[in-house]
């Protein structure tokens, strides 16, 4: 708000000072034109002059009261402006009952002239005896029925002061609580302004954190996506090769020779779609089912192991990264197999169970103890616990049973979520 302007409030406290000011003048000099009008009311000359001294006189404290700027506060020199005006209003009305407009004024400022509520109570209750008496026709009273009507008009008037008052001091509360809850309402404002900026710079740490959890997650991905396709077809190659070392003729070497090259070729489109963060090559023309099928009949020619593959259920189109995760991880499982279970026979089974894909892998190999699962993949590679991550990265679970001597069984369960979703 500029320097300069007023409020709603400071314009009412304006007026209000204004009409504590000029309102005594109007009511006197409403006072005065009435009792002219009913100088019949007035005996004699000397109470013309009377008057004429106690109007002059109620200018005379006006002008000493003198106009108020500013808050108004009760103090001793409004107590001794208010007793003399009512000491002069008394008389004035005596002499003439109009003058008790002017007498009225006690009504309005009492609180601010008189401190002290039971103080400002008995100037009330002063002026009050004033205007009953007035009501009733005038002091002094000349018949026996203006003393009852007096007593009447006395208790009303106490009796509608004191409802002012009350009403007067309810509001006064009211605005007292409004006050307070409007402090209550500015502190709680700032608080939550403050949790809002320390939200907002939360948000901020939040987004930077997750977008750097989101590289590391996609450089993981990536150091996967190339073990499983680059390494995986590396080691198919130098096993070939190996086999082309100590075959006992041609033929049988170039047959381990012809498919070393296929591996390379394979794994060549494998890195290069792991660059470009795409689906398998095994994907890209085939669903789930054909691929997998595709795939452990090359391993099982490949590795020289029995190798099935079975669909249970009725297959759907999965979206590209569920099915990219699931072949993922038979091969990494097939790959582990043809390193370390010496198996004779593997067994790979796809089922569709309502909304979630269940892909189990199972061995007749040699075996391992669960629990030292941690200390083998210390060795190296991703093993068991990249295809964990894999099945965890779509809000998928790997499940692992496997004992010296009696094979290894792996479990992977993944939402059923479809191509078109």
């Amino acid at each position: 708000m500029q320097t300069g302007e007023m409020t709603s409030a400071d314009h009412l406290e304006h007026r209000q000072d204004q009409f504590h000011t000029w309102g005594v003048y109007g009511l006197l000099v409403v006072s005065i034109l009435l009792a002219v009008v009913s100088s019949e009311l007035m005996g004699s000359p000397a109470e013309w002059y009377a008057a004429g001294a106690l109007v002059l006189a109620a200018v005379a404290l006006q002008l000493w009261h003198g106009p108020r700027h500013g808050r108004r506060t009760p103090s001793r020199r409004g107590t001794v402006y208010y007793v003399l005006r009512w000491a002069i209003s008394f008389p004035l009305t005596w002499i003439n009952p109009f003058f008790g407009f002017y007498a009225a004024c006690g009504y309005f400022d009492s609180d601010e002239t008189i401190p002290g509520p039971w103080r400002q109570r008995i100037g009330l209750f002063a002026t009050a005896v004033v205007l009953a008496g007035t009501q009733a026709g005038g002091l002094p009273f000349h018949s026996a029925v203006q003393w009852p009507l007096f007593g009447v008009m006395l208790l009303t008037n106490t009796a509608l002061l004191g409802l002012a008052g009350h009403l007067a001091q309810q509001e006064e509360q009211r605005s007292r609580d409004r006050a307070v809850t409007i402090t209550e309402l500015e502190r709680t404002n700032t608080a939550l302004q403050q949790a809002l900026d320390e939200n907002a710079a939360l948000h901020a740490q939040l987004l930077v954190q997750a977008r750097e959890a989101g590289v590391a997650d996609e450089r993981r991905r990536l150091a996967a996506e190339i073990h499983d396709t680059i390494a995986q077809g590396l080691t198919g190659i130098i096993a070939q090769l190996q086999v082309v070392a100590n075959a006992p003729d041609l033929t049988i070497a170039r047959t381990h020779l012809a498919r070393a090259s296929d591996l390379a070729r394979h794994s060549l489109g494998e890195a290069r779609r792991s660059v470009q963060n795409l689906a398998p090559v095994a994907l890209e023309n085939a669903g789930l089912p054909e691929a997998l099928k595709k795939t452990v009949a090359e391993w099982g020619e490949r590795t020289g192991v029995r190798a099935e593959f079975t669909l249970t259920g009725t297959a759907e189109q999965l979206h590209e990264e569920v099915a990219a995760t699931l072949l993922r991880i038979v091969q990494e499982a097939l790959s582990n197999a043809a390193r370390h279970a010496r198996a004779t026979r593997v067994g790979v089974t796809l089922s569709y169970l309502g909304d979630e894909v269940i892909l189990d892998i199972r061995d007749d190999g040699r075996g391992f103890d669960p629990l030292a699962l941690p200390e083998r993949t210390r060795t190296g590679g991703f093993g068991l616990d990249g295809m964990r991550a894999r099945a965890e990265r779509i809000a998928g679970s790997l499940t692992v049973e496997s004992e010296p001597g009696h094979g290894t069984a792996l479990s992977a369960r993944v939402p059923l979520v479809r191509h078109d979703q």
